[in-house]
């Protein structure tokens, strides 16, 4: 036991020692060689070894960071974090697309199946545009009547009678008619934009998913939410209330 304690005071006396006589070197930022006892204000920004007195390294002493270098470091670990994040994330839709489809003609199936509903419902919309515009039609004609402005004759007084005006009624069932027109025609485009980019997510994941079984995936497909739908159906827009389009031909 006090062999072991002798032991241990003596390597405690050589640290010490070597300590005492530690001094600090660095190649500084002009290529000049640099020794201290204490750390040299020229080491400040670059790497400076503790050294013993016989030259021995006792430690490395990396150069504290400037606020830039600390910010840099910081973006540079979130960019690593979220390419991390992307990749973790874009193999986890690959497994899931392998582990969906099983040959290529499935993702036709695929797509018209989740289509048509949506084609179901723009020929609901143009059944209902037909009848709303059938029923403006016979409103527009039974108003002519009365924007005509014409008198019906003079009262018992031979004063002029005033022109019959529009029942409220009718003209509420016009605004009314026209306003659910205006929404069909929105409805019908976002319907058309939705079938697009339907169509456009299947071709991106039909692409990834033959690259993926013939091995040829190495880059991560293009975001789905950067495809755009045809040119055909970016430019519909709603008609105007005295416009009366045509029905819509479902594909």
């Amino acid at each position: 036991m006090k062999t072991r304690i002798r032991g241990l005071a003596l390597a405690v006396a050589v640290l010490l020692a070597t300590s005492a006589g530690a001094a600090y070197r660095c190649v500084d930022e002009k290529g000049f060689t640099r020794i201290g006892d204490t750390p040299p204000e020229q080491c400040a920004k670059v790497v400076m070894f503790e050294v013993s007195s016989s030259g021995t390294v006792l430690r490395r002493i990396d150069p504290s960071l400037t606020p830039e270098q600390v910010r840099a470091r910081a973006d540079e670990a979130e960019r690593r974090k979220e390419s991390e994040k992307v990749a973790n994330e874009q193999k986890r839709k690959d497994l899931a697309l392998l582990a969906t489809y099983s040959a290529e003609g499935e993702f036709d199936t695929v797509r018209e199946r989740t289509i048509g509903p949506l084609k179901g419902r723009i020929k609901n919309a143009n059944d209902r545009m037909v009848a709303v515009e059938k029923r403006l039609k016979e409103l527009e004609e039974e108003m002519e009547f009365y924007k005509s402005g014409k008198s019906k004759g003079r009262d018992k007084d031979g004063k002029e009678k005033p022109a019959p005006q529009a029942p409220p009624m009718l003209v509420g069932e016009m605004q009314r008619l026209k306003s659910e027109r205006d929404t069909i025609n929105r409805n019908l485009v976002g319907f058309d934009r939705e079938i697009a980019v339907i169509q456009a997510k299947s071709e991106v994941d039909k692409k990834r998913w033959l690259a993926l079984k013939s091995g040829t995936a190495d880059a991560p497909p293009a975001a789905v939410a950067d495809a755009k739908p045809d040119a055909k159906a970016e430019s519909k827009t709603p008609a105007k209330a005295d416009t009366r389009p045509a029905a819509r031909k479902v594909n």
